[in-house]
């Protein structure tokens, strides 16, 4: 049995299925919900829906997923465009706020870098006379003709008192060992001493172990050199005279030659004897070192006073 309920207008009956087409879940184009709102959206004519209406319920309730996209695009953009300007907004507020906080600074910073340029002023004294002057007079013929300059006179070197002489060397010897030797030895070398002189052969010549083979080889390492060729002891003087070298008999340095006559202090009664000054005492004893004397080979030392050193010739340099 059907009830008068049932019976209601066409009207009732659509309205309320647009209520529920609204409200009630729906899925695909052609559901109830989506043809409802798509008539709503083109005019509100379902029920004579104001189309303000209709246009406010497509923004809200998007009819398909293009139109939700769009919507999505349309929201971005509208949210950039709120948030340039606000930040331009707040980069102007900043700038006027630091343009009225120190407005030098702000000018700076817009303006471009200044320079700066110092100005050098010439300093002039009214005595000196090496300045140039301001006013600048120009050379005549006349003038250029009359001034000449001079090169007469001489060299002046300053005071030459203020040199000190003792630390030139005065010698001219080759061998810097005879050099230092000679420079305190200066104004008591003698007539014909040749600095520079022969050392003959460059060779030991001489029997190994005998006296003047030991003295051959402690000169040499004292950096004084000696002739391979002087002969027996007892000849050494004359011959190292011959060739330059200064031999007198005064004791005065390490490395002199010691030449004993035959028989002196119990040299060689033939031959003679020589040795080496290994040092020169203030009271003018001597130290001397030998070979020999004790034996062939066999190098000693010995001491003598100075009463006796000044009875042996010594070979220098």
């Amino acid at each position: 049995m059907k009830h008068a309920a049932h019976k209601a207008t066409a009207g009732s009956r659509q309205q309320f299925s647009f209520a529920k087409a609204l409200f009630s879940s729906g899925k695909g184009f052609h559901c109830v919900r989506r043809v409802r709102a798509a008539q709503a959206a083109n005019g509100g004519v379902v029920l004579g829906l104001d189309p303000a209406v209709a246009e406010k319920l497509n923004e809200v309730a998007p009819l398909t997923r293009r139109s939700i996209r769009e919507a999505a695009r349309a929201a971005e953009r509208r949210n950039i465009m709120l948030s340039s300007a606000s930040l331009a907004a707040l980069v102007g507020t900043a700038a006027t706020a630091m343009a009225f906080a120190n407005p030098d600074e702000t000018n700076t910073l817009l303006a471009d870098a200044s320079t700066t340029t110092t100005q050098m002023n010439r300093i002039t004294s009214a005595s000196s006379t090496v300045s140039r002057s301001e006013a600048r007079e120009s050379l005549s013929s006349d003038t250029a003709a009359t001034q000449q300059t001079s090169n007469e006179g001489d060299w002046q070197l300053g005071d030459m008192s203020s040199l000190d002489t003792s630390l030139m060397s005065r010698s001219q010897a080759n061998n810097p060992v005879v050099a230092a030797l000679m420079d305190g030895d200066y104004g008591l070398l003698p007539d014909g001493f040749d600095p520079n002189h022969a050392v003959g052969t460059e060779s030991n010549q001489y029997p190994w172990g005998q006296c003047t083979w030991y003295v051959y080889q402690r000169r040499a390492e004292l950096g004084l050199p000696t002739s391979g060729t002087f002969g027996d002891a007892r000849s050494w003087g004359v011959s190292a005279s011959s060739l330059g070298y200064w031999v007198d008999n005064t004791a005065r340095h390490t490395g002199d030659v010691v030449v004993f006559s035959p028989g002196q202090e119990n040299a060689d009664s033939y031959y003679g004897h020589v040795a080496v000054v290994e040092k020169v005492n203030a009271d003018g004893s001597i130290e001397i070192s030998e070979s020999n004397a004790n034996g062939l080979g066999v190098v000693s030392t010995r001491t003598f006073t100075a009463e006796q050193a000044a009875q042996f010739t010594y070979i220098h340099y």
